[in-house]
């Protein structure tokens, strides 16, 4: 069957969105479908133009007018569909509706081709809280027309609990996993007996990196109070990925100076291949997302919880999560404000002991192939 995957982004070699999608395409290829990817991105000749599989659909020039463009003109892609026999079109949302937009899926399914939208995260309004005006303009602009574009569309695809969204029925499924991607964690202590913790994200709010950091503070401080000199055990956190300039001085810096863990927090940038599984491979221990109660979520499944146990380490998150939250390499943490325990996470570590491949047999079901595979089956046996 031949499928249309359509992103209204482009993609970065370091984003774990981009690597995701790509994964998804691997998979529905793996199911053997005739897969194209579509996206928007700069061309050669220096204009943002719409792309199939690398090759030029439409060109929409250059300057602020050519976003405008991308965001009215369809009619190219629906040529594209009708043109090369595509029966099924699956898109990932990027909080766009739009009059265009529900005309083009209208069209989509008057010509008998099968559409869905997956939504990563359900209900994403809260994420929006803290972004600039441009952003939450277009955030009211979604909320105007989201509710009359999936009625266009055959099902909506969540990775939440939720059995319909904007009124129009569900495909549950979880985030998946590429195993070919992903190396096994190698463990490799280092010689002054400290925990290294890892957190891998483009840090945002719902992370919640802030209630390790305090909690490391506040363990720290308990020592000093208690005159014990040394600790128990010393602690780093390593935090690999994006750290935007504003959400370090809103949540990070001020914990770091008010409990003096400068050394004790390591900020490594984007990472990726070795450099990316040298960090890992020293740390016995990693950090989910410790605050998507903050954005009004409760139940999810993310990609990172099925990284982590891909790569065979246990881990900490707080949300509400099916396919892990009956695993003893897990721990959780309470969906609030409060610092974790760091205690706790030191007595986990020395009281369990977790083979990566062991780990890694307990997703083996999450593979992408059999996410997509899914999808598909719900939506032509419907």
């Amino acid at each position: 069957m031949k499928i249309l995957f359509l992103v209204y982004h482009g993609f970065s070699e370091v984003s774990g969105i981009s690597k995701k999608i790509h994964y998804q395409v691997k998979g529905l290829r793996e199911n053997g479908h005739d897969v194209r990817l579509c996206y928007y991105d700069l061309g050669s000749n220096g204009h943002w133009c719409r792309f199939v599989d690398g090759r030029v659909i439409a060109d929409y020039g250059s300057g602020p007018l050519s976003g405008l463009r991308q965001r009215t003109e369809m009619g190219s892609l629906l040529d594209y569909c009708q043109r090369e026999g595509i029966r099924f079109v699956y898109a990932r949302c990027f909080q766009n509706a739009s009059p265009w937009l529900i005309r083009f899926f209208r069209k989509l399914r008057e010509a008998g081709i099968k559409a869905v939208t997956e939504i990563p995260t359900y209900p994403y309004d809260a994420e929006f809280r803290n972004f600039e005006w441009k952003v939450r303009m277009g955030l009211k602009v979604d909320q105007l027309f989201r509710n009359r574009l999936y009625s266009e569309m055959d099902a909506v695809v969540t990775f939440s609990d939720a059995k319909e969204i904007f009124g129009q029925r569900t495909i549950r499924i979880s985030n998946g996993v590429d195993f070919d991607s992903i190396p096994l964690h190698h463990y490799r202590p280092t010689n002054d007996d400290t925990l290294h913790l890892i957190g891998v994200a483009e840090v945002h709010p719902w992370h919640a990196f802030d209630r390790v950091m305090k909690g490391i503070g506040e363990y720290y401080e308990g020592v000093r109070q208690r005159n014990e000199g040394k600790p128990v055990k010393n602690v780093c956190f390593h935090v690999v990925g994006g750290v935007h300039p504003h959400h370090m001085a809103r949540y990070f810096t001020p914990i770091i100076e008010k409990y003096g863990i400068q050394e004790r927090i390591v900020f490594h940038g984007q990472l990726f291949g070795k450099a990316l599984d040298d960090v890992f491979d020293m740390c016995e221990f990693a950090v989910g997302s410790l605050g998507r109660h903050r954005s009004g979520i409760t139940v999810i499944k993310t990609l990172k919880n099925r990284e982590y146990a891909t790569r065979g380490i246990p881990f900490i998150y707080s949300e509400t999560d099916s396919d892990f939250d009956h695993q003893p390499y897990v721990m959780k943490a309470p969906a609030d404000e409060s610092p974790v325990r760091i205690q706790d996470v030191i007595d986990f570590v020395n009281s369990h002991h977790f083979e990566p491949a062991e780990i890694r047999k307990t997703v083996e079901h999450l593979t992408w192939k059999i996410q997509m595979a899914h999808v598909v089956d719900a939506v032509f046996s419907a």
